[in-house]
């Protein structure tokens, strides 16, 4: 059954200065899946995802979501794809000086009319998906590495987004806490009925998590596919990240 495209790239090229980080980058990202960027370290992964979401303005190329060319659209109409995504920096992100329901209030505040009784029962709501009931109140800094992940996570679940982008969830996890956010992050994606955009080098979360590769070489696309295909490859630099796990 053909899958919907939910995010594409054609000939995508980013430029830091005159240094090329991507090469032509073209790529397609599919409605219900998890999709994981792999490569080596510098070899553009994090960049591709802001390219994507114009944290960075690509040098040239095309970046479709949700079938709108993205790149053409004037800041309000852009701003109208965001609302239907989600953002899961790799440090979290959380203001230090706020508590955890102020954080997660945040992209309510900001980008809807709700009433307030409104707004207090979706923090709540959000809160209880990624087990954090118990720390509606406390700040950032009374947290532990995973709950901070999880309390990032409730505010990029905010405002029900269609596509989640996770920028190294894992990073600085031990490896239970990290499973279990992987456990939860499978969980949310289908309860939620979400679309995701992952960039880890974690080999144990990939096997957990990815249903879709995308690996980077040196700022080219080595290879896309199934994580099954990514295994069975016959691509050296792909299948060798898989037999050793690490860079």
């Amino acid at each position: 059954m053909k899958k919907d495209i939910i995010i594409k790239t054609t000939d995508l090229v980013a430029k830091y200065g005159d240094n090329i980080v991507l090469d032509g980058i073209s790529v397609e990202m599919y409605k219900g899946e998890v999709t994981v960027i792999l490569g080596t370290s510098g070899c553009g992964k994090t960049t591709l995802l802001k390219n994507i979401l114009r944290m960075y303005q690509p040098f040239s190329g095309k970046v479709e979501i949700f079938g709108e060319e993205v790149l053409n659209l004037d800041d309000d109409q852009f701003n109208e794809i965001l609302k239907r995504t989600g953002m899961l920096f790799q440090n979290g992100a959380l203001l230090n000086s706020i508590t955890v329901y102020d954080n997660v209030a945040i992209p309510l505040e900001q980008h809807t009319n709700l009433t307030r009784e409104i707004i207090d029962r979706i923090i709540k709501t959000k809160l209880h998906l990624v087990n954090l009931d118990h720390a509606v109140y406390l700040t950032p800094s009374e947290l532990s590495g995973g709950m901070k992940k999880r309390a990032a996570l409730a505010r990029a679940l905010a405002l029900e987004p269609e596509i989640l982008f996770c920028d190294e969830p894992s990073a600085g996890l031990d490896p239970v806490t990290s499973a279990d956010l992987d456990k939860l992050i499978i969980n949310l994606k289908n309860q939620l009925n979400m679309s995701m955009v992952i960039v880890t080098h974690e080999l144990a979360s990939i096997h957990r998590i990815a249903d879709r590769i995308i690996y980077l070489h040196k700022g080219k696309l080595l290879f896309a596919g199934t994580l099954d295909q990514a295994k069975k490859s016959g691509i050296p630099q792909v299948e060798e990240f898989f037999e050793i796990g690490s860079f």
